[in-house]
């Protein structure tokens, strides 16, 4: 038998794998992390001195404030300082799983899962302080932030620099691993230098106020009232597009593009970076973990190998050199198949992540205007609830280990596949040798002619003899012949129905597998997507940030919180002006107006809170109502009519009153 394999790399008589001995930077790290411990505390200390400080001027800058350093909540807020933290914190817990000593403080082995437990609490109370330090909005919590970035940053390129080859994993491993970690601090440590010079200036803005004040709300809701005037006009064009621009729907759909009228919520931005983050971990862990595995034993192969085929029966050539050629290309076969599965399942989850940007905006924009049927295919209550409150602070969490779990089981599946069409398709194929697969489907040719010309007769005679056109419109003929023909292709019917079995549980199993780092959308129908806990979790995430951030209500609460300041200023400048009989007269008409404002703001209050569904709960006189009276937040119409004149009558008073 002879083989025409092409030359790989000569092989050495002898292998001496590199051994890479522990290396101990010089900036100890067990010292460092001591020392960045107490400088942390001190930080904090710090913090909630000038917070204490703070608290007569501002209720939202003392120590409350400090205590919830990010208002995850605030659409208006800059998100980098959040994002970063989260990306440092994200690859600390990678090195703490993998890392032969989780915490630096210690080098026992023996009780290494309760230092991991332990370490799952220390490094976020480490890097809370970079996360703090932009809570007051205050040129001494910069000036701390950026002392203490440039200090995680310098140190951890320091010991990089010092030890570029480590013995875990592979010997770049940690080198690479690190590289996330970097660029976020390496942000951190450029961010809280601008927030400084811009506070030192003047033009920074107080992002802690800004949110109700701010004018995105207004022109979110400005552009949504043009957007229902122009949808009118396009509506008229019902001509379906063709296939070119299908086509570039489909790829735009895969492409996220910013919007100026719409911003991300915080933990959807923050839950964007820690995926993309994840992909890159996951990738580098599955590629060095394997891959120099592989090459090792594809470079120990020598003439001893024939002599182990031969114990196994299997006589792949008489010269052991042509059997040892022939080994080494079957493994680097292997080898391009991991490495071309580790490729695609990145890309595949990359484009995943893309499309689920895209997807995130659309639901958040469907449930920004109540319509939650489309978003979840059935009518919901859209409030807060415990669930609901659960799965929103693990949301971000949830993303990263679905992304985890998703991209081990791509890469097997997909190396797998990758395995079975290379050697039994294109090797053979190539070779023209060992044709097994084609083969055992040659040697099955009348079967599955069978099936294709039974295929073929059912759609040309359904098409030619069993429907007739009449008047534009289409109806079954020849009924009896088609109830024969039903009966006659009963058996041969039942094998396609295997096979099309069979093609379904791969398509299934395909799509399942490809989808599995998404959570906005259930892998399972759509009648049973509640028992999909990943979906269920996205459903009572969403329900958190539209009832808790819906821009018009934000929009609404600013533009009264801007007429009562209004008010307010009105009438420090009508206190001074009282000399003269004109001047006094002029108040008193001010005062007159300033009544009528206020009697119709509180009318108008008035219809708000009547007609929010989300308040409908808080009313003594509603909470003696039965669960059946309500749908979705608000009040059926038989009950409705029922309780509006007592609701409208106390409610009435109230405003009154005050």
């Amino acid at each position: 038998m002879d083989y025409d394999y092409p030359e790989l790399d000569p092989l050495p008589s002898k292998i001496e794998p590199e051994v890479i001995p522990p290396c101990d930077p010089t900036a100890d790290d067990r010292l460092y992390h001591i020392c960045i411990t107490v400088i942390s505390l001190v930080v904090m200390l710090i913090l909630a001195v000038l917070a204490r400080r703070m608290k007569v001027g501002d209720r939202q800058k003392g120590l409350p404030g400090l205590l919830s350093p990010v208002n995850f909540l605030d659409h208006t807020q800059h998100k980098g300082l959040a994002v970063a933290v989260f990306g440092v914190l994200l690859c600390k817990l990678w090195g703490l799983l993998i890392s032969p000593n989780p915490l630096p403080f210690t080098t026992d082995t023996v009780n290494k899962q309760n230092w991991v437990i332990l370490g799952v609490f220390f490094y976020p109370a480490l890097y809370y302080p970079l996360l703090a330090c932009g809570t007051l909005h205050n040129k001494v919590g910069y000036v701390l932030g950026s002392l203490l970035s440039w200090t995680h940053f310098g140190v951890l390129v320091w010991q990089i620099i010092d030890c570029p080859k480590t013995p875990v994993i592979h010997k770049h491993y940690s080198l690479f691993s690190s590289l996330p970690q970097i660029a976020c601090l390496a942000f951190l440590s450029f961010q809280y230098p601008l927030l400084l010079f811009k506070g030192l200036k003047g033009t920074e803005k107080n992002n802690a106020t800004e949110d109700l004040s701010s004018s995105y709300y207004r022109d979110y809701v400005k552009k949504m009232l043009n957007k229902k005037k122009s949808t009118k006009i396009s509506t008229s064009s019902t001509d379906k597009p063709k296939l070119p621009q299908r086509i570039t729907d489909a790829v735009k759909s895969y492409i996220y593009t910013p919007e100026d009228a719409f911003r991300f919520p915080l933990k959807l931005a923050i839950s964007g970076v820690v995926s993309f983050i994840t992909l890159y971990q996951m990738g580098l862990l599955l590629i060095s973990a394997v891959v120099p595995s592989l090459q090792t034993a594809r470079l120990g192969v020598n003439e001893d190998v024939a002599n182990l085929l031969a114990g196994f029966r299997i006589m792949l050539s008489p010269d052991k050199h042509e059997v040892v050629r022939i080994v080494v290309y079957y493994m680097w076969c292997v080898e391009v198949c991991y490495i071309s599965a580790m490729t695609l399942s990145g890309l595949v989850n990359l484009a995943m992540l893309m499309r689920s940007m895209v997807l995130h905006r659309s639901n958040l924009k469907g449930l920004y205007r109540g319509d939650s049927y489309n978003v979840y295919n059935c009518q919901r209550n859209i409030r807060a609830s415990r669930p609901a409150l659960v799965c929103w602070m693990g949301y971000t969490s949830f993303t990263a280990a679905h992304i985890c779990i998703g991209m081990i089981i791509q890469t097997i599946v997909f190396f797998l596949c990758l395995l079975i069409a290379v050697f039994l398709v294109i090797i053979p194929v190539l070779h023209r040798q060992n044709l097994i697969l084609f083969q055992v489907l040659w040697s099955m040719w009348p079967f599955w002619l069978m099936l294709l010309l039974v295929v073929l007769i059912q759609h040309v005679i359904a098409r030619f003899c069993f429907i007739k056109k009449t008047g534009g419109t289409r109806d079954l003929d020849n009924r009896g012949n088609l109830f024969l023909l039903t009966y006659l292709m009963f058996p041969v019917n039942v094998l396609i129905g295997v096979i099309l079995g069979i093609w379904r549980m791969i398509i299934t199993a395909l799509f399942n597998i490809v989808h599995m780092g998404r959570m906005d959308i259930s892998l399972l129908n759509r009648n049973v997507e509640a028992f999909d806990p990943a979906y269920r979790c996205y459903a009572h995430y969403l329900k958190i940030e539209v009832s808790q951030s819906h821009p018009v209500m934000k929009a609404f609460c600013g533009m009264l919180l801007q007429s009562v300041g209004q008010d307010t200023k009105a009438g420090q400048r009508s206190q001074d002006a009282e000399e003269g009989i004109q001047l006094v007269q002029q108040d008193k008409k001010q005062n007159k107006v300033s009544i009528a404002k206020r009697a119709r703001r509180h009318w108008q209050l008035l219809y708000t809170l009547v007609n929010n569904p989300s308040l409908v709960g808080t009313r003594k006189h509603f909470q003696r109502q039965t669960a059946d009276s309500f749908l979705n937040g608000s009040l059926n119409r038989s009950t409705r009519e029922e309780s509006k004149k007592e609701a409208t009558t106390k409610e009435a008073e109230a405003a009154a009153s005050n």
